[in-house]
């Protein structure tokens, strides 16, 4: 893509602009991959892909021997298995090359989303006004019977999901935004677990994090006269 990665919301994560100086830049579907690393001043660099995701979520994979099958660590695990003798300091101690030179995540663009995440965590940008969240929903094609990711960020988001929900023949053509068909791949189920949730990335749904029905999903148009039903068709 020109601009960069899309966000779920619509926009763009990070612009060609603002990666253009960093190393190993990979773009993948929901993520974006660079390299990373952390020094411990005994063992010396262990290096390692960090995945940004589109919804805040930071993952590392680690390449410190040719061995390793640290997988998909956070960043304060990573740090902890580099062997850096100053832990709990990841944002500080976890680096990227940029123009050829070590730099703390921390003075990257990098953290960008995943502050904005902690924040909402936090309290202190409460989403929708301090309501409950609408994570992300999955419904199933009744031709090709794969599963489908729904968005719920604005109300019109809300509403194609209403509708397709209450569709009993709902296809993959049918979904107006991803343009997909049945011939496309299902979203692998690794990636179904991130849901889209501001306070945990991997919620599978509970009273504190799932709206129930408000003024963005609630439709006075609609015969059914009630909130969008967030458990059905929907997988853990």
């Amino acid at each position: 893509m020109a601009n960069g990665l899309d966000r779920e919301s619509g926009l763009t994560i990070f612009s060609d602009d603002e990666l253009r100086e960093v190393s190993g830049v990979k773009r993948v579907e929901d993520y974006v991959e660079v390299t990373c690393g952390c020094t411990s001043h005994r063992y010396g660099d262990a290096v390692g892909r960090l995945r940004v995701f589109v919804n805040g979520c930071l993952e590392i994979t680690c390449e410190c021997t040719p061995g390793c099958e640290e997988d998909k660590l956070s960043p304060a695990a990573f740090e902890k298995h580099s062997g850096r003798e100053s832990a709990r300091k990841w944002k500080n101690n976890i680096w990227v090359i940029i123009n050829g030179e070590k730099v703390s995540l921390y003075k990257t663009v990098l953290l960008k989303y995943y502050n904005q995440v902690s924040k909402t965590v936090n309290g202190s940008n409460r989403l929708n006004n301090g309501r409950s969240c609408h994570r992300d929903e999955f419904i199933s094609c009744a031709r090709c019977k794969k599963k489908r990711r729904f968005r719920l960020r604005t109300k019109e988001e809300c509403r194609i999901h209403h509708d397709a929900l209450a569709e009993a023949n709902w296809k993959c053509a049918d979904l107006p935004y991803d343009k997909i068909t049945c011939d496309d791949e299902e979203e692998r189920a690794s990636r179904r677990v991130y849901r889209g949730c501001t306070r945990t990335p991997t919620c599978k749904g509970c009273t504190s994090c799932v709206c129930f029905g408000c003024d963005i999903c609630r439709f006075s148009d609609c015969s059914c006269q009630t909130c969008i039903d967030f458990t059905r068709n929907a997988t853990a």
